[in-house]
């Protein structure tokens, strides 16, 4: 993996915190409700705290300051603005792709992984070839059965016509395919992130069209991926071994989470760092650093530590935090703790679903999610298990 040149930023995310409660929020009418940026007015109430330091590539663009700002329960707090890249020529530390074979004789190095049921799989021609016995159901022809060539949109336009919810009837059983060229055009895209992040009383499931966080690498985690859409047109688009694949409307952007993101930092020996969640708190992989997934993770993925496993007098507490899910899960986070900021445009600070954003999120008291972080699910025994870098501990 590449080394990237990382910048300190000092944000205060996930540890201290002053917002409100109860969530549930997007938000994509700036029009509505625009107001000039000011620098914030708001501290924090106990200075005493050290801040936990993030880290950024330097294509992402933080605000000097802070800015005053609406969360999505319309409770008034403190943002940080991140500008995040989408140009396809950012370095992110990583390869991306390959994503779909060419041939059903190809190999897991010439693919990339499909998660399902809980289980990563090697998206290689074995499993193209067996998708009709994977799935029970013998409509799956993703590939010539003379041949062996694998049927895949390889070019932008065709692209365009599968990578979306009404997949043209021409490219239904096709390999999807995008590349991140493909989505040159889309413009840097600005996110509001609270800087101090407070629990809520009731967690908030998220947007399905929208994201769950920033990883730190310049690339923006999604929701789950909707595979019940994908498969409905028999079509399969699979991510790479990064967990990314590339829309041409957002860019390339991550479902799931292995080690390709990870940073080390300070905090490492509880685990590397991933990014930030859209609610302000700090995202770490999966597992800890001896191989184990915290016993005590509440129903969004979270928990909190009093600064035991870290240098507490030079880091302090590292306070609640996620941990990503499962690769397999198809769900970095399962919902939110806190509520969030969201996307803008223009010099709109608000992301109060209240007044009128598309979707909404909705909001539960703690007790467990539909489609929760599982680590069990039936063993995947056609075709193998794919091995990750993020599972060898």
């Amino acid at each position: 993996m590449k080394n990237n040149k990382l910048r300190r930023l000092a944000l205060v995310m996930g540890v201290f915190t002053l917002s409100s409660l109860a969530a549930c929020g997007d938000h994509s009418n700036p029009d509505s409700h625009e107001h000039p940026k000011k620098e914030s007015t708001k501290q924090s109430t106990n200075a005493s705290l050290p801040t936990t330091t993030e880290y950024f590539t330097d294509d992402v663009i933080v605000s000097d300051g802070l800015v005053d700002c609406t969360l999505s329960d319309g409770s008034e707090s403190s943002c940080y603005i991140v500008t995040m890249p989408v140009n396809s020529g950012i370095d992110v530390g990583h390869d991306k792709g390959p994503w779909c074979p060419r041939n059903i004789n190809d190999t897991a190095e010439d693919a990339g992984i499909w998660l399902s049921d809980n289980q990563v799989y090697d998206a290689d021609g074995n499993f193209i070839e067996n998708l009709a016995t994977f799935y029970s159901d013998d409509n799956w022809q993703l590939f010539n059965p003379e041949t062996g060539e694998v049927k895949v949109t390889d070019s932008k336009d065709a692209c365009l016509a599968a990578a979306r919810p009404d997949v043209a009837p021409e490219y239904q059983n096709y390999c999807v395919e995008c590349q991140p060229e493909y989505a040159e055009d889309v413009e840097p895209q600005k996110y509001l992130i609270p800087a101090y992040p407070k629990k809520a009383s009731r967690i908030t499931q998220f947007d399905p069209h929208g994201g769950v966080g920033l990883a730190f690498n310049g690339i923006k985690m999604d929701a789950p991926a909707p595979v019940d859409a994908i498969l409905g047109a028999y079509t399969l688009a699979p991510f790479d071994d990064c967990g990314g694949h590339v829309n041409p409307h957002v860019g390339y952007h991550y479902h799931a989470i292995t080690e390709c993101s990870s940073i080390d930092t300070a905090l490492s020996t509880h685990g590397k760092m991933l990014g930030v969640a859209l609610d302000g708190f700090t995202i770490f992989e999966r597992k800890l650093p001896d191989g184990q997934v915290p016993d005590d993770l509440d129903d969004c993925g979270g928990h909190a530590l009093d600064g035991s496993s870290v240098d507490k007098e030079k880091e302090g507490d590292i306070g609640y935090h996620y941990h990503a899910g499962d690769a397999g899960s198809n769900q970095i986070l399962a919902c939110f703790s806190a509520p969030q900021g969201c996307a803008i445009q223009g010099d709109s600070m608000q992301c109060d679903t209240k007044r009128g954003g598309p979707g909404g999120l909705v909001d539960h008291p703690p007790g467990g999610p539909p489609g929760g972080l599982r680590d069990d699910g039936p063993p995947g025994d056609l075709p193998q298990n794919k091995r990750l870098p993020s599972d060898a501990s």
